[in-house]
């Protein structure tokens, strides 16, 4: 018993009044002893909302999921404790978190019982995921995991293999990874429960999802963003989340901010975020279960009343029930190691004690804790939880652990519309102009309607849907919003299905519990701001990955991320805005889950995008532009390109039937622009230059396919890029990037990669290009350095390459805008295309003649 709850306490029973309670932590626990299982009887009777039979019966539960949580952490062999403890009894490695897992299962028992009593369709998020041991124990005594895992099965035999299996090579991790049935959340790193509980309780009105918080993990800034999540949940629409915030007051060797602060503090905070907490607080297991339960009554009957008055007409955003539960660190666990206090302390956050197989005396204080809970009451004599328990928790689907929600079990298939309504007419290649993410935002328009009665699908942004031209959605719907409303607000409405707060951190974490429940969504946010979620990409990438190898977890829709306002448009915002490293940090992910798309124009990135909404299991990220920009492929064109992921652009290419002198090639919108542009230069000063233009719609298409599934074939790439010409590549990213992928290609050696090179500033949209070097003139510039054959001519047209760079330079500094030439530039068609140069700048056209259909041959 922790020492801050003083004598008086344990007299008393040891626990403060609901919504009273809180002692500020205090000096480590005084007892020196530990108590043997014979002076630890049952809890005596207090009044509360249990009798006498339902508080012996959580409270057996309780020590029941204890004790498989230490035997997780500790043992490979006696599970039940049959003879005395020896070394070979006990793993070599300890690994584990003990410190938060009495308390998680205290509350995975509290949960059983209303989630029965009230026929309740609930699933959980455990922030502390470390916690592990005591929910795969609880899966484990709900029956769930011997379902799933038939060799780990309700006997002693399963137990054992229960035990050996928990951090053990070739067993399960030390976190609630994906193996762990019921869970959405690793929550190893720590930040993002409260977010991912309100994404799986969006359009899931009967669904309500109980969020456990670590304090520690209550210290970092996406929790601290997350429980704003109240201003976007309608209540008559949506499921309800019930925050329980679990204070033990200490982190891996630090007390925890939140533990420390007066409760009228702590009240007054989690107040000003709309909530109303319950306090709950103690050590005593009588009343501490007894409040516990007295907690979750009202706070599921607030739920309910809230639920109950929105149907009726309630407009005002309600103040949602939560519940702060305070337990010591370890609780239930040793008192002392070695003289030094562990149960209430920092030192029970991981393993109370070490080196239990070499230290007799550390033996004997695991083999006194692990008897405490009294297995022999809780076990029957074939290791099975005695009848009397096993019929405590909830059965079939109403089980935390097999939730069907938490399985994408209750997942609806997304309608998806034509993309013929929403393609942009190219009458020929830079035949026209347009906002590839405006035609985008009508697709997603029809999108949400045609999803409307199911509502599956929702799109995420940090306040920057119109900024990204995909302002159309609004007109099917509204931006969700719980707060006042008030004259001159655009689109807002309790019921929108448009996500916007201005935290990378909610909108990632609300789309990923979003599609881990079964539904479909887009997070559309600006490049370069989008590496606030590295972290959280991550996590679910590493999720996705364990997911699949696993036969019983149901694929999930894919997280699709549209980076817009991109490094070559961001020249009036500056160098703070100009960053495309995102692509760099996804292709590090295995090649099973990540694909980045790159389309050059709308109707790609029409194509990408509704082939994206169609998968599952993957994170696909698409990079697009916003401003107005040259069209270059019709919308069949774009389906075989985007199909192909890159290919010989035909109506750019001048080679015949010989080998191209130079390989132009390109991936992203402005790095395809600039890469026909420089072909233009050079037909117009080297007519008889043979060069081949390839464009890269799929950036996975660069690795082999050893390396990536979407890779092409050696004899593919080749036929792309030669096995011996010069490349000259235009890349939307950093350019060693292309470097990585293509470097077990047989022409990787003859690539030059022009793309990044963290240049930037606040400066015209060219002049971006060109202070990277990813120019049309540097880019013909390099072409021209790669073909030795041309001769004195090619000095000469290096030299007009130059003159044009040095009149622009001195252009856009004495006006603040761009040459009209290179603002205004055009695709030429096909006849001007063989006529020599007439000047040294490429020509304004007033009209364009025809030209060869666009197309790619593969």
């Amino acid at each position: 018993m922790d020492a801050r709850h003083g004598p008086e306490d344990r007299s008393s029973g040891g626990s403060k009044a609901v919504s009273k309670g809180g002692a500020r932590p205090g000096e480590p626990a005084r007892e020196p002893a530990w108590e043997p299982a014979s002076e630890r009887p049952g809890p005596p009777f207090v009044p509360g909302p249990l009798g006498p039979d339902s508080l012996a019966r959580i409270d057996a539960y309780w020590r029941a999921a204890n004790y498989l949580s230490v035997g997780q952490i500790y043992l490979m062999a006696n599970p039940l404790l049959r003879e005395p403890l020896r070394p070979e009894h006990v793993k070599p490695r300890l690994l584990g978190h003990w410190g938060t897992t009495p308390g998680l299962n205290f509350i995975y028992a509290h949960l059983n019982r209303v989630i029965r009593q009230r026929d309740l369709d609930m699933m959980a998020v455990w922030g502390p995921g470390h916690g592990a041991p005591g929910l795969v124990a609880n899966a484990w005594l709900e029956g769930t995991y011997g379902e799933i895992y038939p060799d780990v099965a309700q006997d002693a035999e399963g137990m054992a293999r229960l035990f050996r299996q928990f951090s053990f090579p070739g067993g399960i991790p030390s976190h609630a990874s994906p193996e762990l049935p019921g869970s959405i959340h690793e929550g190893g790193e720590l930040g993002y429960a409260l977010a991912h509980a309100f994404g799986a309780a969006l359009d899931n009105p009967g669904l309500t999802v109980a969020c456990v918080i670590g304090d520690g993990e209550a210290e970092t800034g996406p929790l601290a963003a997350s429980w704003h999540g109240n201003k976007f949940l309608d209540p008559r629409a949506d499921g309800a989340v019930l925050p329980i915030l679990h204070l033990n007051g200490y982190k891996i060797a630090n007390p925890t901010i939140l533990a420390r602060m007066p409760e009228d503090e702590l009240r007054s905070l989690l107040v000003g975020y709309g909530y109303e907490p319950a306090f709950v607080a103690g050590d005593a297991p009588g009343p501490m279960h007894q409040a516990m339960a007295a907690a979750l009554d009202a706070a599921l009957d607030g739920l309910a009343e809230i639920r109950a008055a929105a149907t009726h007409g309630r407009r005002e955003r309600p103040r949602r029930p939560m519940i702060v539960l305070r337990s010591s660190k370890g609780w239930t666990g040793p008192k002392v190691v070695d003289g030094k206090p562990v149960e209430g302390t920092w030192r029970a956050h991981q393993v109370p004690v070490a080196a239990v197989r070499e230290n007799p005396e550390h033996r004997r204080i695991l083999e006194d804790w692990m008897r405490a809970y009294r297995p022999e009451e809780l076990f029957g004599p074939d290791g099975a939880l005695v009848p009397d328990l096993a019929a405590l928790p909830p059965q079939g689907a109403r089980r935390l652990s097999a939730n069907p929600h938490a399985n994408a079990h209750r997942s609806h298939p997304l309608r998806l519309p034509d993309l013929r309504s929403f393609a942009v007419a190219v009458p020929e290649p830079g035949g026209a102009r347009a906002e590839a993410t405006r035609a985008l935002g009508a697709y997603l328009r029809d999108v949400l309607a045609l999803n409307r009665k199911a509502r599956n699908f929702r799109i995420m942004g940090p306040d920057e849907t119109a900024s990204n031209r995909l302002d159309a959605v609004f007109e099917v719907t509204d931006r969700a919003w719980q707060e006042a409303i008030l004259p001159g607000d655009d689109h807002l409405a309790p019921d929108g299905r448009v996500m916007e707060v201005l935290s990378e951190h909610l909108c990632e974490g609300w789309l990923e519990g979003y599609v881990l429940t079964g539904r479909h969504g887009l997070f559309a946010t600006y490049e370069a701001f989008v590496h606030v979620v590295d972290s959280m990409v991550n996590q679910h990438a590493k999720w996705l990955k364990a997911s699949r190898e696993l036969p019983w977890r149901r694929p999930v829709p894919s997280l699709n991320i549209l980076l817009s306002s991109h490094v070559w448009r961001q020249d009036h915002n500056g160098f703070s805005h100009q960053d495309p490293g995102f692509i760099d940090f996804v292709a590090n992910k295995r090649g099973d889950t990540a694909r980045i798309y790159l389309p050059p124009d709308a109707n790609c990135l029409l194509c990408v995008t509704d082939h994206c909404l169609r998968t599952y299991d993957r994170i696909n990220v698409v990079v697009a532009g916003k401003q107005p920009a040259p069209q270059w492929l019709g919308l069949d064109e774009a389906a075989r390109h985007c199909a192909a992921g890159a290919g010989i652009w035909d109506f750019a290419s001048n080679e015949g039937e010989e080998e191209p002198d130079v390989v132009m090639a390109c991936a992203g919108d402005v790095p395809t622009q600039e890469t026909l542009a420089a072909v233009d230069w050079l037909r117009r000063h080297l007519p008889d230059l043979r060069v081949r233009v390839v464009n890269v719609v799929d950036l996975m298409t660069l690795p082999s396919r050893a390396m990536h599934p979407h890779g092409l074939d050696d004899p593919t790439f080749d036929s792309l890029f030669t096995r011996d010409r010069p490349v000259v590549f235009a890349y939307h990213g950093y350019p060693w990037l292309i470097h990585r992928l293509t470097y077990k290609r047989t022409n990787h050696e003859n690539f030059h990669v022009h793309g990044f090179i963290e240049e930037g500033t606040t400066t015209t949209p060219f002049d971006m290009c060109v202070l990277n070097r990813i120019d049309r003139f540097h880019l013909a510039l390099a072409a021209l350095q790669a073909v030795p054959r041309l001769g004195a001519r090619r000095d000469h047209a290096e030299q007009a390459f130059r003159e044009a760079l040095a009149a622009h330079g001195e252009h856009v500094r004495r006006t603040g805008d761009d040459l009209p030439e290179v603002r205004d530039w055009t695709w030429p068609g096909a006849e001007s295309l063989r006529r020599p140069p007439a000047r040294l700048t490429p020509r304004r056209r007033d009209g364009i003649p025809p030209a060869p259909g666009a197309g790619s041959r593969r």
